[in-house]
């Protein structure tokens, strides 16, 4: 559907300038017969009208082929204007050469040089308005107002993005510079815009001309370059934004986004082996369970690129499931191509075994990646009883079915909490690991684990509540001055989720190497200081204590002198002991869960997860 729009929308803007463009050459026209009158020179103003049309038509093909009507109403440039003028000199050139061969006198050859210049700038007008309203903006209305400016780009993006900014009436800029690398450009101005130095003293001009917003605007720049600019302007208390460019097929304006705090963490790239993911996938019929959640969702993305035989989503949560749903059908239908996505979204919960066997019975899924669990440490923490039912029991009936159904491999998302916890959300976790451990030699069915820190951006994370926070006029809170935490992006975690899945080989428990540890704290100022606002000045940051099992830093995920390394760099395989079905007392926890206080299903994980310390205390 959104195809056919775009499609319809572009016929009709084409027709639209096939019509302008058809009024602007009669006016040519009408302008040399009226000029001739005047001069006492006379036409055959039938003649004239009768080939006038034919004429229209000859001009109006050689444009739409020519491009004229692909041209960005809003974008038109210097090229554009002598593209349009030197195709309509051809053009006449060509009236004028049947003119002389036909004998058709339907107008003085000569008449054609005035006809040429006129139909240039009549055509030219229209597309350039834009270009003018800009200027007239610029250097007529008052400019001094808005948020003070400096783009980072004084070439075409650079340009671009000051047409955006004043195109788009929700941005409030008031672009003071430009700083650009090229010495030649140095000391000139773009759009009467001063281009006042090199990025290497981008600090000394954010203070010498007040800037507020920097404006990232290199369409072809190093990535690495740009990323540490970036953190370079993080250090100041200004907003920091980036302009991202579309293609012309999708008929979208230039768009000036802010920068994420993401993009400002010192972390390596990821490199994958696509080619092996794509051939673990393809021709699968892959089931996420938790498949609305934050990472269940990128896994389900990602799934999608490799061309599963069918994507089950399966997750108890109803609006996540159809937000995800809905997402993959609008992009498989802009691609053109929704008969290649075999979708199919479930609702259901995995601790209810009925219905999740009745999923594994129906659809015979071969790979099945569990992601549904409950991450939330303090709210587990007063809930233990719904963390075992969902975490233990459901991550349970997910494994059992899989051996039974001949699922191929079963991949469970788990946590870095889970490693020596003091909290019962990752006790509950390890012991997730521990019946992956338990279920691997049953069948034929290969089980593996995934452990990994906090992703950057997921439903509960730091970074949407500090957002709301600081959108809130603060303050902003922290646990502790000292708590630190390792992070990753969403995507970056999945696609290491399934490059282990093709690794793994049954009975692994995969580490990811999160790179170094980040201080809450200075990502709560990064936070701060990308808004534009101050740390402590515009926005408190307040310290509330630590929460009821949280620790204060996080336990190092990668032991070197124990831990395998994968062929990725970033993959490592922890050591794992033989695991029975009969030290977990599944059947008894099932039995006697209900009727269990908080502190009894604490005790009760912690009888089988030694290394948890409930409330910070070892098991007696």
């Amino acid at each position: 559907m959104s195809g056919n729009y775009y499609q319809g929308k572009k016929i009709v803007q084409t027709l639209g300038g096939m019509a302008l463009d058809t009024i602007m050459i009669i006016m040519s026209y009408l302008f040399i017969v009226i000029m001739f009158n005047v001069i006492n020179i006379e036409l055959d103003i039938k003649i004239i009208g009768m080939t006038l049309p034919f004429i229209v038509i000859f001009k109006l093909v050689i444009f739409y082929f020519t491009g004229f009507y692909k041209m960005l109403p809003k974008h038109v440039g210097f090229e554009d204007v002598m593209r349009i003028s030197i195709v309509v000199a051809l053009t006449n050139i060509l009236i004028v050469l049947y003119i002389a061969l036909s004998k058709n006198l339907f107008m003085f050859k000569t008449a054609f040089i005035y006809i040429t210049a006129l139909e240039a700038i009549l055509l030219t007008i229209p597309r350039v308005a834009n270009r003018m309203i800009l200027y007239f903006k610029m250097n007529v209305i008052n400019q001094n107002q808005g948020r003070r400016t400096l783009i980072v780009g004084a070439g075409s993006a650079g340009e671009l993005t000051l047409r955006e900014i004043y195109r788009n009436r929700d941005l409030t800029n008031h672009v003071v510079a430009y700083i650009d690398d090229n010495q030649i450009k140095i000391g000139s101005k773009l759009n009467n815009i001063p281009i006042v130095g090199p990025s290497s003293r981008i600090k000394e001009y954010i203070d010498e001309l007040l800037i507020e917003e920097v404006i990232i605007a290199i369409n072809h720049g190093n990535e690495e370059r740009i990323i540490s600019l970036m953190r370079e302007i993080s250090e100041k208390n200004v907003k920091i934004s980036r302009l991202i460019t579309y293609s012309d097929v999708s008929n979208k304006s230039p768009k000036i986004v802010d920068v994420k705090v993401e993009d400002l963490l010192n972390r390596e790239p990821i490199v994958l082996d696509n080619a092996l993911i794509h051939d673990f996938i393809k021709g699968e019929v892959v089931l996420v369970t938790g498949g609305g959640g934050s990472i269940g969702s990128e896994l389900c993305r990602q799934i999608t690129d490799f061309k599963p035989k069918q994507l089950i989503i399966f997750d108890i949560y109803e609006n996540n499931a159809y937000d995800i749903q809905q997402e993959l059908l609008r992009k498989f239908k802009k691609n053109g191509d929704p008969s290649e996505l075999n979708l199919l979204v479930l609702i259901g919960s995995v601790y209810n075994e009925k219905r999740l066997e009745h999923v594994f019975e129906t659809y015979r899924p071969t790979v099945v990646f569990h992601a549904a669990a409950y991450k939330h440490v303090p709210l587990m923490e007063d809930s233990p009883m719904e963390a075992v039912r969902t975490n233990v029991i459901g991550t349970n009936n997910a494994a059992r079915l899989s051996n039974k159904y001949g699922v191929k491999k079963f991949v469970l998302v788990s946590s870095d909490k889970a490693v020596r916890s003091t909290n019962v959300m990752g006790a509950t976790k390890r012991f997730a690991e521990l019946i992956i451990q338990s279920h691997n030699n049953l069948n034929l069915t290969k089980f593996a684990s995934v452990r990994f820190g906090n992703v950057l951006g997921s439903n509960g994370s730091v970074i949407p509540l500090f957002k709301k926070q600081i959108e809130d006029g603060g303050p902003v809170t922290v646990t502790h001055p000292e708590i630190t935490r390792y992070f990753m992006t969403i995507p970056e975690a999945v696609s290491l989720i399934l490059q282990c899945a093709v690794y793994a080989d049954g009975g692994e428990v995969f580490v990811l190497d999160m790179g170094e540890a980040v201080k809450i704290t200075d990502l709560a100022k990064k936070m701060i200081r990308l808004a534009g606002l101050k740390p402590d000045i515009d926005i408190k940051i307040e310290f509330t204590g630590l929460r009821p099992g949280e620790k204060l830093y996080e336990e190092l995920l990668i032991d070197h002198s124990t831990n395998k390394r994968t062929e990725n760099k970033k993959i490592f395989v922890e050591e794992q002991r033989e695991v029975t079905h009969e030290e977990l007392q599944l059947e008894l926890i099932q039995e006697k869960l209900e009727d269990m206080n908080v502190d009894e299903v604490k005790q009760m994980v912690q009888s089988i997860v030694k290394t948890y310390k409930m409330n910070g205390k070892d098991a007696n």
